[in-house]
Formats: C-alpha cells, sequence, structure tokens
C-alpha cells in the first residue's frame, strides 16, 4: 500500500525552493523555514559540553604535570597537542552542523509538511496533514524549538532517513520533527491551524505548559500542536 510519502534525490535545480516540484492548484505555503545554527550546534551537537570536556581535559593535563613535577617545555607541548586536536575537532563538528543547517529546508503548506534534509544527498519527505496524528513542540527560552510530528501507524520511516531531524529518543518510532527554528510557537500555531482545516476539526490555539518549576529538570516546555 502506498503511503503517499515522496522521497527522491533532490536535483541542481528545484522548482520551489525546498520542494521536489511546483505545488499545486490550490496549494501554498504558509511557512518555510531552516534550523537555527546556533541552537542546532548547542542543543543537538552540545557543543557546550564538548567544549567544557576539552577544558577540563587541558585542566588536568597542565595540573597533573605541574604536580608532578614535570619540566614546563613537554608539559606545555603536550597542552598544545590537546588544544590542536580540540579546536579541530570543534571545527569540524562546527561545519557539520553549518551544512546540516544550510541545507534543510522545511516548509509547511495547507496541506502537507515538507522536509528537504541531506548533505550529500538531499532527500525530500512529504508528509501529508491527514497523516499526522499529533505533533509536539518543545520550546526554549529564546523561542527557539521543535516541532515533533506523530504520524500515523501505517506511516513508517527510519531513523538514519532522519537524523537529526527527528525526536530524540524515539529510535522504535521515529518522528519526524522540524528541529531548532526560530518562533517556534507561531510555526507551531500556523501547522495547528493547516491541520485542523485539512482533518476538518476545530482550530485550537497553542498552549504552552509552563515546566519551569524547581522539579522540572528539562529546558524545554511542552507545547500541544495538533
Amino acid at each position: 500500500m502506498s503511503l503517499n510519502i515522496h522521497s527522491s534525490p533532490e536535483h541542481e535545480f528545484e522548482p520551489e525552493l525546498g520542494l521536489p516540484e511546483k505545488l499545486p492548484q490550490g496549494e501554498k505555503v504558509l511557512w518555510q523555514g531552516s534550523p537555527d545554527l546556533k541552537t542546532l550546534l548547542l542543543k543537538v551537537f552540545h557543543m557546550k559540553g564538548l567544549v567544557l570536556y576539552f577544558g577540563l581535559l587541558l585542566a588536568y593535563r597542565i595540573i597533573s604535570g605541574a604536580l608532578d613535577g614535570e619540566a614546563p617545555y613537554p608539559m606545555l607541548l603536550s597542552a598544545l597537542q590537546i588544544i590542536i586536536f580540540s579546536s579541530l575537532g570543534l571545527g569540524l563538528i562546527g561545519l557539520l552542523g553549518y551544512l546540516m543547517a544550510s541545507t534543510a529546508v522545511y516548509t509547511i503548506t495547507n496541506k502537507r509538511v515538507v522536509m528537504r534534509i541531506g548533505i550529500v544527498l538531499n532527500m525530500t519527505f512529504n508528509f501529508p496533514l491527514k497523516q499526522i496524528e499529533s505533533a509536539d513542540c518543545g520550546l526554549a527560552k529564546d523561542g527557539c524549538g521543535d516541532i515533533y510530528l506523530k504520524l500515523n501507524k501505517e506511516t513508517k520511516i527510519a531513523i538514519f532517513h532522519l537524523w537529526p531531524h527527528s525526536r530524540p529518543a524515539k529510535w522504535a518510532v521515529p518522528q519526524p520533527s522540524l528541529r531548532c527554528i526560530k518562533n517556534c510557537a507561531e510555526v507551531a500555531q500556523i501547522l495547528v491551524d493547516a491541520w485542523s482545516l485539512q482533518n476538518n476539526v476545530i482550530s485550537r490555539s497553542v498552549k504552552i505548559n509552563n515546566t519551569e518549576s524547581g522539579e522540572s529538570k528539562s529546558h524545554f516546555t511542552g507545547v500541544e500542536t495538533a
């Protein structure tokens, strides 16, 4: 049975930005955007944690060398090696994040959600709104966040086709996600309205549940979108 999910390699020239073909009559783009690079590096690649790790590694090397009475030159040489390789690793991760953010385009139309993702091989996935059962949104304090799409049970997609454009920790049943987008609550409301019209249900507002209590350990708040 066809799942109506169009997945195809992108050609050199797109008929429309982020879309594999021109939209049919009656369909229009409601929103289009890409992941925010800074948020992607911090949230997906945990850049702060990596910088802290390499910083602690460097500090340990210097302190342990000093306590052991090691000569300054070999100790500094070793520290310089740590700095060089750490910078190289962080630079490669930054480049990977840049490529992922710059090649990904998310599109919401009045009939579907389109995700054009991939670095070497661009892939386009179409998710008709009628195949989306619900969606959740993780919203950060700065307004950036993720929108996670829960597809119906008949629609299946492999996690390695999506990462990192998928919901974290949902490996068995992957959920395609619009990652690290700015003004996430506004985009979620656009999706709510389009989904409601397409599925003939009453539109409702996005609800942000405040989880910034002392008991909450999550930096993100939950948003009901559909």
